[in-house]
């Protein structure tokens, strides 16, 4: 059990905790490592990596969904919360990884599913069968419209009505994505607390900490408003769901009570970490509302880069001044890619710029004030896979083909050694291609070679974890014209300054970032007073 008596957290609280300016480590369960050669990653191959892992030098991993599941949505339709999905092993496995990654120094956190189930999961299965059952109105559930059409317009993300009939009660059920996934009614009391006993279980095993998965659809609007359209912002409609704006089936003001809530399990286990994922239109203010003051969530985490078509000056000066450093308000974590996000080399480069790019863009994520979240196989530079239709796995591509880009291709496996046939991925048939351009990247060719993306990485975390400047200090924007970003940040009497050449062309050294200075890091041929294409460098003062 690893509860802790009050004192004994305030006590901890006197300093920062582990996970503020943390570097954590995105594992893909399903492409990370397998062990058991049937082509799918597994905890056991996650446990024999670990030292890879530990060789970055980041704080923790984020595991993302495990549990038993259809996989419908791979793992974030969950059959049971408390159970570990047999495909990627067993509890003992996990408690087995838990060990071996905290020997290693590493914390451990997982997602967690609150806004739905699966259909297959027992209190979906006892729900459906009633009106009267004690668990009948643990979903949403209501009646048609008397002409028998669905009770609001709410339509699903992954395309179509976000409701479907359920004969045996004679009623529709709400899923906010796919059909497979009804939505949980956590307005219910009875609801919170068997979710936040699924906390529990989590957290006795060892776990440090929680990404808490598409939060801002944990409740609705239980009058079942009708969503009013939306304005034609010229931007692509690829599905029903783009049409709408979405006031009612989301982001219902009761979320953050349930938050503080969640909370105050979480602080009976002491630094205990949670990031909210939210996305949205109004994603920024619901952040704000979820990490506000001491009793709701420590981080959220934005979407501000996941999904931008190009990384520029002012979209990171844009994204910093959402997060300022006054009291009162959150601590944003960061992240360029992730398993839902095209590749960022794949949005943001022409190839042949890709490797100077990754130079770059490793440097600008370690200069960034928040967390650091990095997305497996981005500190090998892994692009954007190419899958053809007949080998896609990704519901969501598969229902909006061919204007849905494929999640899957950011989901391809890690490629760990060149020269095998399945980059030492499996010695299976993995469950997706692992790309050749990507396994002419694989960690072995770049694990001896000084010059490699994969140990500039490494030394970019070492450095953020050695200079509280760049880990917890402030953050000033000093620049953001076309091409060029300064960033000033300070802790503790150590100032850096972070300047960066976003373009292919050369960029004059700005005045604002000054002159001389004490050399920490140069990326592309940049130091004080040059900065070539791409140019990066980090000066002390």
């Amino acid at each position: 059990m690893n509860r802790l008596s009050r004192q004994q957290v305030q006590s901890r609280e006197t300093t920062d905790p582990w996970w503020r300016g943390a570097t954590i480590y995105q594992v893909y369960p399903r492409s990370f490592a397998d062990a058991d050669g049937d082509g799918i990653g597994d905890l056991r191959g996650i446990t024999a990596r670990l030292d890879y892992i530990a060789s970055l030098g980041v704080d923790a991993i984020w595991l993302s969904p495990f549990f038993t599941s259809p996989m419908h949505d791979f793992g974030y339709d969950v059959a049971d919360y408390c159970d570990v999905d047999p495909i990627f092993g067993t509890l003992a496995d996990f408690d087995a990884l838990v060990a071996a990654a905290h020997a290693r120094g590493l914390k451990v956190t997982i997602d967690q599913v609150y806004a739905h189930t699966s259909d297959q999961h027992a209190w979906f299965a006892q729900s459906r069968q009633s009106r009267d059952n004690p668990r009948a109105d643990w979903y949403v559930w209501a009646d048609a419209r008397p002409d028998g059409s669905p009770p609001s317009n709410w339509q699903s993300v992954f395309g179509g009505p976000a409701w479907t009939w359920d004969a045996r009660r004679g009623q529709y059920y709400l899923h906010n994505f796919l059909s497979s996934q009804p939505q949980l009614n956590v307005h219910r009391r009875d609801v919170q607390d068997a979710l936040l006993d699924v906390a529990r279980f989590w957290l006795d095993r060892g776990v440090d900490g929680f990404r808490l998965d598409a939060l801002n659809f944990a409740m609705h609007d239980p009058a079942l408003t009708d969503n009013p359209p939306a304005p034609d912002d010229g931007k692509p409609r690829t599905r029903p769901f783009d049409f709408q704006l979405h006031r009612h089936n989301q982001s219902h003001p009761g979320i953050p009570a349930f938050i503080e809530r969640i909370r105050t399990v979480l602080d009976g286990y002491g630094a205990v970490f949670t990031v909210a994922e939210v996305g949205g239109a109004d994603a920024l203010a619901e952040m704000h509302a979820f990490t506000a003051g001491d009793a709701r969530l420590n981080s959220a985490y934005g979407f501000n880069f996941l999904y931008a078509s190009r990384l520029t000056p002012q979209l990171v000066a844009s994204a910093l001044s959402e997060w300022p450093d006054r009291p009162g308000t959150g601590w944003p974590s960061w992240a360029f890619e992730n398993h839902d996000a095209p590749r960022a080399l794949s949005r943001w480069c022409a190839p042949e710029q890709r490797d100077a790019f990754a130079r770059l863009k490793v440097t600008l994520l370690a200069a960034l004030r928040g967390n650091v979240i990095l997305y497996q196989g981005e500190e090998l530079g892994l692009t954007q896979v190419d899958i053809p239709f007949d080998q896609l796995q990704d519901p969501e591509a598969i229902a909006n083909w061919p204007l849905t880009l494929s999640r899957d291709g950011a989901r391809t496996p890690l490629p760990w050694t060149a020269q095998d046939e399945h980059g030492g991925f499996t010695s299976g048939q993995p469950w997706l291609p692992l790309g050749a351009e990507n396994m002419a990247r694989a960690v072995d060719r770049q694990e001896d070679d000084p010059a490699s993306l994969l140990n500039l990485t490494r030394r970019m975390i070492a450095l953020r974890a050695a200079h509280p400047a760049l880990r917890t200090g402030t953050c000033e924007v000093l620049l953001a014209d076309a091409a060029r970003l300064v960033l000033r940040r300070a802790e503790a009497g150590e100032t850096i300054l972070a300047v960066f050449n976003l373009s292919d062309a050369d960029a004059a050294w700005p005045a604002e970032a000054g002159e001389g200075g004490r050399l920490i890091e140069g990326v592309n041929g940049a130091q004080p007073g040059r900065l070539p294409p791409f140019g990066a460098v980090l000066v002390g003062r």
